[in-house]
């Protein structure tokens, strides 16, 4: 599907909320160490060799890298699956798991080269609607970049096998303030028509939720 005019995405900035704030601060003070009693000398350096010990093991529990998904079939391209009308549905989910928000998307997309457009229209469980139009970029080594209104900065994305991994920085509204969130998205094809998205949102590192996404493509 050949693309009207592009459309320029704006940036939004956006603000630190006072608790996080001060869960930083905090954590950034430094405890002040009590006087020594005799004998914890030497457990602080077992304590410490044991800590430099489990650290050595960090990158074996590495998380998974989309080249590990290289080899799997099918093959996703980006543009030919958000190509015309696309459906999802999802949920948010807190921290505990608990499914907080359903909401329903109409995607309708279409490329003109490498440069596509995703005009996403969101319907809530509670009523709410809203809306993202994407501009996605396609680079040769099987990355992606894009942009959207609420978007900050730019997103970026690789594709290989039938996984899209996708992180970007939203500018959520919340009780009036807009707080930045980083979302980390992984995208699997399971055919032809379906896909499916799992999200994780943080801030400051603290995981606060995921959205969990199921695509199904327009025959």
């Amino acid at each position: 599907m050949t693309c009207p005019a592009a459309l320029r995405p704006t940036t939004v900035a956006g603000d630190v909320p006072p608790g996080a704030a001060r869960l930083a601060s905090t954590m950034a003070a430094p405890a002040r160490a009590p006087a020594a009693k005799p004998g914890m000398h030497r457990r602080r350096l077992l304590a410490g060799a044991g800590v430099l010990a489990a650290a050595t093991l960090l990158p074996g529990c590495a998380g998974p890298q989309v080249s590990d998904y290289a080899a799997e079939q099918p093959v996703l391209d980006l543009r030919r699956y958000f190509d015309g009308r696309v459906m999802a549905h999802g949920i948010f989910t807190d921290r505990s798991g608990k499914v907080v928000r359903r909401f329903v998307v109409t995607m309708d997309c279409c490329w003109q080269g490498d440069v596509g457009t995703l005009d996403e229209t969101f319907v809530y469980s509670d009523g709410k609607r809203d809306k993202r139009i994407w501009r996605l970029v396609r680079h040769e080594d099987g990355r992606y970049t894009g942009t959207a209104a609420d978007v900050v900065g730019t997103a970026e994305g690789q594709v290989a096998g039938n996984a899209f991994r996708w992180r970007y920085t939203l500018a959520l509204p919340v009780d009036g303030r807009v707080i930045n969130v980083q979302f980390d998205d992984w995208m699997f094809l399971v055919d032809e028509r379906v896909m499916l998205n799992r999200a994780v949102m943080s801030k400051f590192g603290v995981r606060l939720g995921e959205v969990l996404l199921s695509f199904t493509k327009a025959p």
